[in-house]
């Protein structure tokens, strides 16, 4: 089994950034989990599927192939063939994607997904429960929380970077909203892992918060020490 490093935490708590840079750094592979729901909850949209129909949820998700490609400096999302990296990261599609990850449907169909990297070799993966319930057995697990208000301007610079401009107040309205719905799902809720080491990474700048995943993460018995043969090359890697 290759070893993997797990970054769990609510949004906007600084995992894209911190889970990216380490694969880097490492020479892992990056596995953006939330890239994969938001992917499907595109193709839902398209669809003009309810979020709510598990039935149809169901059925679409057996013909639905996501693919990951490029570093992790410069990471790729395709649907069914189409690269959808940037219309992925709206604001809708986001909300969309939280609320079908409380669909037991949506959850073991991605899970199986993201399972099936750990075969292509070390990993840093991020996203609500990866330590918790799809690699319980992660050799590092990693936490990262922050303040709400750390939070909201986080996101708030992120969507202003994409020509998408939110009110503050809008902007932390929905991610308390999200918190409570990812904390309150019966199946896979937003928690912290057992074995996992809590960060918080309110008034932390980026390269600390990475410098201290790195340091936990190299200081594992079980590190590989050696970068991962296909990473940061641009190869595709399978996720479904």
């Amino acid at each position: 089994m290759s070893f993997v490093v797990t970054i769990d935490g609510p949004a906007a708590a600084g995992k894209s950034t911190t889970a990216r840079m380490a694969a880097q750094a490492l020479g892992f592979l990056y596995v953006d989990t939330g890239a994969l729901y938001r992917a499907f909850a595109l193709k839902v949209q398209d669809a003009g599927i309810s979020a709510d129909d598990a039935a149809a949820l169901e059925t679409l998700g057996r013909t639905t192939d996501v693919t990951l490609s490029g570093s992790p400096e410069n990471a790729h999302v395709w649907l069914d063939g189409r690269e959808v990296s940037d219309q992925i990261r709206t604001p809708e599609v986001s909300e969309l994607a939280s609320r079908l990850a409380a669909q037991p449907v949506v959850r073991r169909r991605l899970i199986e997904t993201q399972r099936a990297l750990r075969s292509l070799g070390p990993l840093v993966g991020e996203g609500r429960d990866l330590g918790s319930v799809v690699f319980p057995d992660a050799e590092v697990k990693i936490y990262l929380d922050a303040d709400p208000d750390t939070r909201a301007m986080r996101r708030q610079r992120e969507l202003e970077s994409r020509g998408i401009p939110v009110p503050l107040a809008d902007v932390r309205t929905e991610l308390l909203r999200r918190d409570e719905r990812d904390r309150s799902r019966g199946d896979s809720p937003l928690r912290v892992a057992d074995g996992a080491v809590v960060l918080d990474t309110s008034g932390v700048d980026v390269a600390d918060q990475v410098a201290q995943v790195l340091t936990i993460v190299r200081a594992h018995p079980a590190f590989p020490g050696i970068p991962h043969a296909g990473a940061g090359g641009g190869d595709p890697y399978r996720s479904s």
